[in-house]
Formats: structure tokens, C-alpha cells, sequence
């Protein structure tokens, strides 16, 4: 089994981009399974009802998120309406939303679990206990287990990741927008990525126009509004391969494919 991890959409370049090359990844890589952050999908903040429903029309089985899913409040109902999309779970349980779900995928059970660091970020629930606690409720329901870990520190993301080494398929880190090369298989059977990258525009600064993030580090002021880039678009992100008898993984593969060579029919020479 092979799962798609698609690394955080940013704004409406970053779901062109999924809308263009989701579906072809997905086929090239002979991917069972994808799963997409979409938390900056809205204007490079936040979710609405009507980019979920974007990428779950285009065949995705589970969107993740991070803290930028508050920044919409119209995606607050359908946070309880839509197991499939996900909030981060260890925020306090009065807010809407949840934090795992089980979705079979050609006769397997795959668990998706959404989780959030606290280093340099809102210091919410232990992520390391909430994962015990969600992996408890999951035994016996879930052939194969997957986390979107959404965090700012490389040291937070690795020490997650051998938290869960064996415990789980795979952990891949999302929120810092810049691909890391160290994806690996832990000793126990974890595929492990700091960092997913984004979907969006590479030739902005973390999926935002330069010219305005240069700014504020030039005047240590907001300034201008943050806007998406659109210029060097990719689709960024990993794929994992499992074995489902064991819940475990055998491999994982970089995913960063351009977005107009591939339109272009030059997957193959990305």
C-alpha cells in the first residue's frame, strides 16, 4: 500500500496546483491513498467549506491541518460534520473538530491522526501523550496508522517520531513550508520527514510573495498583508509505502514535482 502526503496548500496558487497535479502524482507514484494539509488553502489562512470540498472532489481521502484552521470561522461546523477533515487533536476538547479518523482505503483501515507541537507555538495538550491516548482508542480499529505532525522545531518533529518509532507507519511534519531532506526509516518500522514542504509557490519565502516578507524583516513591522506566491509552483509532499499486515513502513520517497513541466507531459524528467 502506498499513501500520498501532499505538503500544505498555500492560498489559491497552491489549489490550483493540487487541482492540477493531485490526480497525476497520485497515478504516477501508484498511490492507494492521499493525504493533503489544507489549512493555508484559503488565502494562505485558514480552510472554508468550499476548499475542503475542492480536495475531496479531487479524490483525497484525508485533510489535515494545523493552527491556522481557527482562521475561517465558517469552517467551525463542518469540523464536526466531516470525520474526514481533521483538526489538531490535542487542542482543548470544547472546540469543534477531531483529531483522528479511521477511512478504508481497497480493504485496509487506515488511521490518520492530526497532532501540534508546542515548541515556539501555543503551548496546548502534550502531543506525546495525546498520540498515546489516540492510539489506545484506535488498536483493533486501524490496520495502518499515519500522522501529520504539525510543528515549528526540527528537534520537536524528530523526538516525535521516535516517540512513535513502531507504533506507527509513518510521521511527516508539516507547518514550516520548507521540504527537508532527511526523510528516513526509524529502526522500528516509522517512516519519518521533518518537514513536507508546501504546494504553492517555491519562489516566494515559506509560499508567500518575497517581496513582502523581506519587508517586514527589513522594518520589524506587519505592513502589507501576507499574500500567496505564484511563481515556481510545485506540488511538494512524500509517499510511503506500507505493509498492512504489519502496519508498518517499507519505504519512503521525496515528492517535489513542478507544476508546469508536469502539465507539460515532463513528469518523468522533474
Amino acid at each position: 500500500m502506498r499513501i500520498l502526503f501532499v505538503a500544505d496548500v498555500i492560498g489559491s496558487p497552491g489549489r490550483r496546483v493540487a487541482k492540477g497535479l493531485v490526480r497525476l502524482v497520485r497515478n504516477q507514484y501508484r498511490a492507494d491513498a492521499v493525504v493533503l494539509n489544507g489549512e493555508n488553502s484559503a488565502g494562505g489562512f485558514g480552510i472554508t467549506p468550499e476548499t475542503a470540498r475542492e480536495f475531496f472532489e479531487l479524490g483525497v481521502d484525508v485533510v489535515t491541518t494545523g493552527n491556522h484552521v481557527w482562521d475561517k470561522k465558517e469552517i467551525l461546523p463542518l469540523l464536526d460534520r466531516e470525520p474526514r477533515l481533521l483538526r489538531p487533536a490535542n487542542y482543548p476538547p470544547t472546540n469543534p473538530g477531531h483529531g483522528s479518523v479511521v477511512v478504508e482505503v481497497g480493504g485496509v483501515r487506515l488511521g490518520v491522526l492530526n497532532l501540534q507541537g508546542r515548541t515556539f507555538m501555543t503551548p496546548i495538550d502534550d502531543p506525546f501523550r495525546c498520540a498515546d491516548g489516540l492510539l489506545a482508542e484506535m488498536k483493533g480499529k486501524a490496520d495502518v496508522i499515519v500522522v501529520d505532525f504539525h510543528a515549528e522545531a526540527t528537534s520537536e518533529k524528530q523526538a516525535f517520531a521516535r516517540y512513535l518509532d513502531g507504533r506507527v507507519a509513518a510521521v511527516v511534519g508539516t507547518h514550516t513550508h520548507v521540504q527537508t531532506a532527511d526523510e528516513r526509516l526509524l529502526p522500528k518500522g516509522t517512516a519519518a520527514i521533518t518537514d513536507l514542504g508546501l504546494t504553492g509557490g517555491l519562489g516566494g519565502i515559506i509560499g508567500m510573495k518575497w517581496e513582502i516578507s523581506l519587508e517586514r524583516q527589513l522594518t520589524l513591522t506587519r505592513g502589507e498583508r501576507m499574500q500567496p506566491a505564484d511563481e515556481d509552483l510545485h506540488l511538494q509532499g512524500a509517499v510511503v509505502e506500507v505493509d498492512p499486515a504489519r502496519g508498518v513502513a517499507l519505504g519512503i520517497e521525496r515528492v517535489s514535482v513542478p507544476y508546469a513541466k508536469a502539465l507539460e507531459g515532463a513528469f518523468g524528467k522533474v
